[in-house]
C-alpha cells in the first residue's frame, strides 16, 4: 500500500465522522499504534485536521479527529487521483484481455 492510499484511508474514517479511539482507528486500518500516531501529527501539522480532546473526560486521552476545509480538499484531490488510477488500470486489463483473445 502507497502512502497516498493509506493517508486517504485515514482521511476517510475521520470524514466519516465516527467517533473512535486512536486504538480502534489503528485496528480499523490495521495499522499499528505507533503508526497511526505518526500520520495523525503530519495531518495535523500540514493543517489537514484537528485533534480535540473531549472536553468532559477526566482522562482527557479520547480526542475527536476532524477534518479541516483543506483536508476535505486534500481528501477530494487523492479521490479523483485514486479513481483516475484504476480507471486506467482498467483500460489497461480491458486491452490485454482484448489482445489474448485476438
Amino acid at each position: 500500500m502507497n502512502q497516498d492510499s493509506e493517508l486517504l484511508d485515514i482521511l476517510r474514517k475521520i470524514y466519516s465522522k465516527e467517533r473512535k479511539s486512536q486504538r480502534q482507528l489503528a485496528k480499523d486500518l490495521s495499522f499499528s499504534l505507533g503508526k497511526l500516531n505518526y500520520c495523525l501529527k503530519s495531518l495535523r501539522s500540514k493543517g489537514l485536521i484537528k485533534i480535540k480532546n473531549f472536553q468532559r473526560n477526566k482522562k482527557k486521552i479520547n480526542y475527536i479527529y476532524q477534518l479541516t476545509p483543506k483536508g476535505i480538499a486534500y481528501k477530494t484531490n487523492l479521490t479523483i487521483s485514486f479513481m483516475k488510477k484504476k480507471m486506467k488500470e482498467y483500460d489497461e486489463l480491458k486491452n490485454e484481455l482484448k489482445k489474448e483473445k485476438n
